[in-house]
């Protein structure tokens, strides 16, 4: 600090880890110009150009958001209002309360498009959600699926590194030449975007054809095997590698590998497999190569969870914690459960409004106001170009009669288009909430004044909570009373005993346990076995059977493929070190320096094929319309594949999620991120 500003960051003293791109982005940001510091109201029409906006102090917006809440309830029932958790993360924990003390059932988060899907798959295959991360001390192979950490998390490359240099062997799935890939990869799988699935059913073919799985596991604790046997005959190692273009023998190699290297782990992506029409199965299938090869919560492979970690949700009045997650019996959950049937995604995506119970599936938020199930929203942290087809849900929030938007940054293709905007106070000018890391607890100081007017998120929260009247659930707005509350259910610990800066571990009840499956102790009877409807791993899942779904991993091609017209593949799930999806681009101007305009990656056969250099501007031309760029020239791509970095959201000539269609998977209720196009040397 330097006068009462932020100069510059350092890493923990004895930490392994080092500050990254983002992190250092993060200082530009609390000077931007785009920086909400006060309360503001529309005073023209929805659909003006110019919104209008009058300053106001918080006592007016909160009289007016609580005003209006209050008039739509009446009107058309608590349900008729969503509210909404985005970027970032943490006030999840209050909103979800606030939700269920005002009623409503429609409480969603940007998990919609990330991290759920993850629980949901495993829930249909195992009945417990499964760590997305799990330890990798131990395994002598790791399958990395779809994930490239050393952009996304590259604190965890140089331990990655370590595992290489002690022996463990590693398979890579990413269309790309990654750094990750390079640096890790014995065997490299390059499938065409969209076809993880198939490529999955292949190795399992190759495992079961070979007799390499695990025979004993497979027999006592896996539901559907035969039929997963005879469907994935179909999917020899030469067929897939017609369908994926990833040779029949690398196909090979790494069922072999992940078989015969046991224990083994499987870290995966966010975008591939899951962001797809055909992501839940797909993720269905990558997750069964774990459980054939028998690397279920044994040391070294997929570690099931022993002990409760610490709670980031509250739900009505209970602290939620991942232990509530373990089985498909969620009555404990209080406030959620005699909801579920009011949700306004129960009809669309039943199998995510049964095993989601917390949160309502976000992607269909065009649908629900087209059909008035929802009139209003609260909405923490949105943004629009987060989904394909961004204008889709631009024009939903005009249709709202009322809408309030809480951010940090003013983003007017979002915000243009609601009622209220507050602001936000950043991370560094917020004490609420408390932060986790596996089991040790730490105090937030705040370092920096917020900006103008701007508030925490959780502040925001129960001020507002206060004003509806509901302050007797919200502590009367006391922020810390809250944190305390929490913290001694569900750790035994106070608030004020946490130390500064140092934090506070807490033990386990127990030490590690493992194949807790044959002790009955992942069932609520305690009975031997998983928490699934047979009490087995469901490659053939009875709850997908149940709700019409294909109940084993079926394969579905992509919605789109290559023709004349269009022949190439378009990627847009790309990952950058310096920025996360796009959102310090915005914010920080040497973010910018840096990438000062929209790239697209392709490979030099194809660019030299339509007489594209490096740098030149091109224009990606879909079947719903055209995009800017310039090209820049990599052998990272596939053949036949381009890819376009998300985040350019200023500009609608720049932004990939205007030209992309909304296609939804019809299981989990997941955007596809794939397209096709042509390149064109030049602006069109």
């Amino acid at each position: 600090m330097e006068d009462g500003a932020p100069r510059g960051l350092s890493a923990w003293p004895g930490h392994l880890n080092r500050p990254c791109a983002k992190a250092y982005a993060t200082l530009e940001e609390q000077g931007s110009p785009l920086r909400l510091t006060h309360p503001m109201v529309r005073t023209s029409p929805k659909g003006s150009r110019d919104p209008g906006w009058r300053r106001i102090g918080w006592d007016e917006a909160y009289r007016l958001i609580a005003g209006r809440l209050r008039e739509v309830r009446e009107r058309h029932g608590p349900d008729s209002v969503m509210f909404y958790a985005g970027n970032p993360k943490e006030m999840r924990l209050p909103l979800s309360r606030l939700a269920s003390a005002f009623g409503s059932a429609n409480f969603a988060t940007e998990d919609s498009l990330c991290y759920k899907l993850h629980v949901l798959a495993s829930l249909l295959l195992f009945g417990v959600v499964i760590p997305a991360y799990t330890s990798l001390d131990g395994a002598r192979s790791v399958l990395l699926w779809g994930a490239n950490p050393a952009a996304s998390r590259p604190y965890m490359l140089p331990g990655l590194l370590r595992m290489r240099a002690r022996g463990a062997r590693f398979v890579v799935v990413d269309p790309r030449r990654t750094p990750t890939a390079e640096r890790l990869a014995d065997v490299h799988l390059r499938p065409l975007p969209g076809t993880d699935g198939a490529l999955a059913l292949g190795m399992i073919n190759v495992m079961i054809s070979r007799e390499i799985y695990d025979r004993e596991f497979v027999e006592r604790w896996v539901h559907g095997f035969d039929a997963l046997r005879e469907y994935v005959s179909r999917f020899t190692p030469e067929r897939v590698e017609a369908m994926t273009r990833v040779p029949a023998r690398d196909v090979e190699r790494a069922a072999v590998l992940y078989a015969s290297e046991r224990p083994g782990t499987v870290f995966l992506g966010i975008a591939a497999p899951q962001q797809s029409t055909n992501g839940a199965q797909s993720y269905r299938a990558v997750l069964s190569l774990a459980a054939l090869a028998g690397n279920l919560d044994v040391p070294g492979g997929i570690a099931l969870p022993t002990h409760p970690l610490l709670p980031y949700t509250v739900v009505g009045d209970e602290v939620l914690r991942p232990s509530d997650m373990l089985s498909l019996d969620f009555t404990l959950l209080s406030g959620k459960i005699e909801m579920r049937d009011r949700r306004a995604d129960v009809d669309r995506v039943p199998v995510w409004a049964e095993l989601i119970p917390t949160e309502v599936q976000a992607n269909f938020l065009p649908e629900y106001v087209r059909d008035g199930v929802i009139r209003a929203g609260v909405f923490f942290g949105l943004n629009v170009a987060a989904w394909p087809d961004r204008q889709s849900y631009a024009a939903a929030l005009d249709s709202l009669e009322f809408s309030v938007a809480i951010d940090e940054f003013y983003r007017p293709w979002t915000h243009d288009h609601v009622d209220m905007v507050l602001p936000a106070a950043t991370m560094y000018e917020r004490e609420e909430p408390f932060a986790v890391f596996g089991r040790r607890v730490y105090r937030r100081q705040r370092v920096l004044e917020p900006r103008g007017e701007a508030r925490s998120d959780w502040r925001i929260i129960f001020e507002l909570a206060v004003e509806l009247g509901l302050g007797d659930r919200f502590w009367n707005g006391d922020t810390r009373a809250a944190m305390d509350w929490i913290l001694r259910r569900a750790a035994g610990v106070g608030y004020e005993d946490v130390p500064i800066p140092e934090g506070k571990l807490i033990p386990p009840p127990g030490p590690e346990e493992f194949r807790k499956y044959e002790r009955g102790l992942l069932r609520r009877d305690g009975r031997p076995g998983f928490p699934t409807p047979t009490g087995k791993v469901e490659v053939w899942s009875t709850v997908l059977e149940r709700h019409g779904f294909d109940p084993l991993p079926a394969y579905v091609e992509p919605p789109f493929r290559p023709s004349a017209d269009y022949p190439l593949i378009l990627m847009t799930a790309l990952r950058d070190p310096l920025y996360t999806t796009g959102r310090h681009k915005w914010e920080s101007g040497w973010v910018r320096d840096l990438r000062p305009g929209p790239a697209v990656d392709v490979n030099p056969e194809d660019a030299d094929a339509r007489g594209i250099s490096e740098g030149d501007a091109v224009t990606v031309v879909t079947p719903r319309g055209r995009l800017m760029a310039r090209a820049h020239l990599t052998y990272t791509m596939l053949s036949g594949v381009v890819g376009f970095y998300p985040g350019w959201s200023d500009d609608p000539r720049t932004d990939v999620n205007v030209v992309l269609p909304r296609v939804l998977d019809p299981i989990s209720g997941y955007p596809d991120y794939t397209y096709i196009c042509e390149l064109r040397r030049g602006w069109e």
